[in-house]
C-alpha cells in the first residue's frame, strides 16, 4: 500500500537525505569569501608538489564531495578542453600526410560534409587531391568507372600522368565526380528504357549465311561464320580486316586472348591461330562430330561436341596442347561448357546440366529441371544461368543443385545467354534479345512480371550469340549481321578549368553524334 500524503510542513533540514541537502544548500553568491583566495593558493602549492597519480586521486575525492549541480558546471568547463580538431592540428606538426590519409577513407557523401567543417579541413582535402584519389579508387575497383574513364578521356588525368601531360587542379575532380555519377545514372536509365545507338555489320557471307559466334574488345570483333570462315572486324570503321580460312565446316565457337584465337567447327576440329598475324598454329583432332563449344583459361581448355563427350586439355603453349581427360555421361549432344578452378559445367540436349570437379575431372552432380534440351549456359561463383529449347531460362545454385528462378518470356529456343552482377541478357530463335534484372530474379519475393526490363528487336533471324558489358551488347544472327547496341549516352564535355583551354591535350571531349532510337517492347 502507498503511504498517505506526506506532510512536508514540519520537515527540517536534518530529516532530508544528504544528497538533497547538497542540492539545496548551493550558495548563490558568486563573490569569494575573504579567506578563499589565500586558502586556494595554499592548496595549489600542495597540489603542484604532488605526483600526477596523487593529483588525480585528490581531484576524484574532491569531485565526490560535490553536488550534482557542481558536476554539471565542471563538465561544461572540461568539454571544450577535451575536444581536439586533430585534422587541423596535424598539419601544424608537419603531419599533413596523416590528416590526408584519415580523410581519404571517406566516401563522397562524407567528403562533401568534411569540406564544410572549416577552411583548414577544406584545405587538407584540396591539397591532398582527395577527390582525385576517390575517383582513382572507383576506377580501380568498379569496371563501369574504369570503362568511362577510358571512353570519355578523363582517365588520362588520373594516377601518374604521362610526361608533359596536364594535371588539372583539385576543383576539376571535385566537379567531375558528380558528373560521372550523373552519367552512370543516364547509362542505367538507357538500359531500363531501351535507349541506344545501333550499329550494324553486314557480313556478306559468300555461301550459306549466318554468324554463329563472336567475341569483341575495344579494337576488334572476331566472328565465326556459317561459311567456314573467321572474320575480324575493326571496331571503329566496322570494316573486315582479316579473313581466316582453314576450317572445312561452319565455325560454331571461338575464344581469343592476347596470344591466340581458338575455334571449333562442324568439321570436328579445333584450330589455334596466332592473334597477331592470324597464322594457323595448331589443329586438334579428337572429336568425331561437330565441336559445339569451347572455353580456355589458365592453361586449361574444355571442348564439347555433338558426339556427346567433353574433352579436357592441358595447354602449355599454342603448339603444345594435350588431351588430359574425356568426360562421358551425357546422353545427347553436349551444347555448351563453362568452368573455373572448382567446377566444369556442361549442358546437353538430354535436358541435364552436369557438374564435374575441375582438378580431378570426377562427376559431382546433375541439375535437372528443364523440360527440353539445353542450348546455352554461363557459370560464375555459385550461379549457373541456362537457356533451353523449352523457351525458359533457369537460375541454379551449383552447390546444392537447387533451381532458384525460372524466367519466361521468349517464344522460341533460348540460344545464348550472358550475365554480370546486374543483368542477364538472352537471345533466342524468336529473333529477340531480352534484358533481365538479375538481382530481382534472385529475390524470391520479386514478381515475375517485373524481371524483364527490355526486349530489343532488330535482328530478322535467329539470334545465335551475344556478349555484353556495362555499355553495350554485341549480337550475331542467322540474318548474317552483327549488331552493336550502344547504351552509352552522348559524350559530355568535361572542362579542365581554364588551364590550357586552347591545348588539345587538355580538351576533355566534345558532344558526340545525335542518338538514334529503335523500337523496343517490354
Amino acid at each position: 500500500m502507498f503511504p498517505e500524503k506526506m506532510d512536508t510542513s514540519t520537515m527540517s533540514e536534518d530529516t532530508l537525505p544528504d544528497e538533497m541537502t547538497k542540492i539545496r544548500n548551493i550558495s548563490k553568491s558568486k563573490d569569494p569569501t575573504p579567506t578563499f583566495v589565500e586558502e586556494k593558493d595554499s592548496c595549489l602549492k600542495y597540489f603542484d608538489r604532488w605526483k600526477e597519480n596523487e593529483q588525480l586521486e585528490f581531484v576524484q575525492t574532491l569531485i565526490s564531495h560535490m553536488c550534482h549541480y557542481q558536476h554539471g558546471q565542471i563538465n561544461s568547463y572540461l568539454k571544450p578542453m577535451l575536444q581536439r580538431d586533430f585534422i587541423s592540428a596535424l598539419p601544424s606538426k608537419g603531419l599533413d600526410h596523416i590528416a590526408e590519409k584519415i580523410l581519404s577513407y571517406l566516401d563522397a557523401k562524407w567528403l562533401c560534409a568534411a569540406e564544410l567543417v572549416c577552411k583548414e579541413w577544406r584545405r587538407v582535402i584540396s591539397d591532398g587531391m582527395l577527390w582525385k584519389k576517390l575517383i582513382e579508387h572507383k576506377v580501380r575497383t568498379d569496371s563501369l568507372w574504369g570503362g568511362l574513364a577510358e571512353r570519355r578521356g578523363w582517365g588520362r588525368f588520373l594516377f601518374r600522368p604521362k610526361p608533359g601531360g596536364v594535371t588539372p587542379e583539385e576543383a576539376f575532380f571535385r566537379r567531375l565526380y558528380p558528373e560521372v555519377i550523373q552519367e552512370i545514372e543516364n547509362i542505367e536509365n538507357n538500359w531500363r528504357c531501351g535507349n541506344h545507338r545501333l550499329d550494324k555489320i553486314q557480313c556478306h557471307s559468300e555461301s550459306s549465311k549466318g554468324v554463329y559466334c563472336l567475341q569483341y574488345d575495344e579494337e576488334k570483333i572476331v566472328s565465326g561464320l556459317r561459311d567456314n570462315t573467321i572474320k575480324i572486324w575493326d571496331r571503329k570503321s566496322l570494316k573486315c580486316q582479316e579473313i581466316l580460312n582453314g576450317h572445312t565446316g561452319s565455325v560454331l565457337c571461338l575464344q581469343y586472348d592476347e596470344r591466340v584465337i581458338i575455334t571449333g567447327s562442324s568439321d570436328s576440329t579445333v584450330r589455334v591461330w596466332d592473334v597477331t598475324n592470324t597464322q594457323m598454329l595448331n589443329t586438334l583432332i579428337h572429336h568425331c562430330e561437330a565441336v559445339l563449344h569451347l572455353r580456355f583459361a589458365n592453361g586449361l581448355m574444355v571442348t564439347c561436341s555433338k558426339d556427346r563427350s567433353i574433352a579436357v586439355w592441358d595447354m602449355r603453349s599454342p603448339t603444345d596442347i594435350n588431351l588430359r581427360r574425356v568426360l562421358v555421361g551425357h546422353r545427347a549432344a553436349v551444347n555448351v561448357v563453362d568452368f573455373d578452378d572448382k567446377y566444369i559445367v556442361s549442358a546437353s540436349g538430354d535436358r541435364s546440366i552436369k557438374v564435374w570437379n575441375t582438378s580431378t575431372c570426377e562427376f559431382v552432380r546433375t541439375l535437372n529441371g528443364h523440360r527440353r534440351g539445353i542450348a546455352c549456359l554461363q557459370y560464375r561463383d555459385r550461379l549457373v544461368v541456362s537457356g533451353s529449347s523449352d523457351n525458359t531460362i533457369r537460375l541454379w545454385d551449383i552447390e546444392c543443385g537447387a533451381c532458384l528462378r525460372i524466367l519466361e518470356g521468349h517464344e522460341e529456343l533460348v540460344r545464348c545467354i550472358r550475365f554480370d552482377n546486374k543483368r542477364i541478357v538472352s537471345g533466342a530463335y524468336d529473333g529477340k534479345i531480352k534484358v533481365w534484372d538479375l538481382q530481382a530474379a534472385l529475390d524470391p519475393r520479386a514478381p515475375a512480371g517485373t524481371l524483364c526490363l527490355r526486349t530489343l528487336m532488330e535482328h530478322t533471324g535467329r539470334v545465335f550469340r551475344l556478349q555484353f558489358d556495362e555499355f553495350q551488347i554485341v549480337s550475331s544472327s542467322h540474318d548474317d549481321t552483327i549488331l552493336i547496341w550502344d547504351f552509352l549516352p552522348d559524350k559530355p564535355n568535361y572542362q579542365v578549368n581554364k588551364v590550357g583551354e586552347d591545348d588539345p591535350n587538355v580538351a576533355a571531349g566534345t558532344p558526340g553524334n545525335s542518338r538514334t532510337y529503335t523500337y523496343v517492347s517490354k
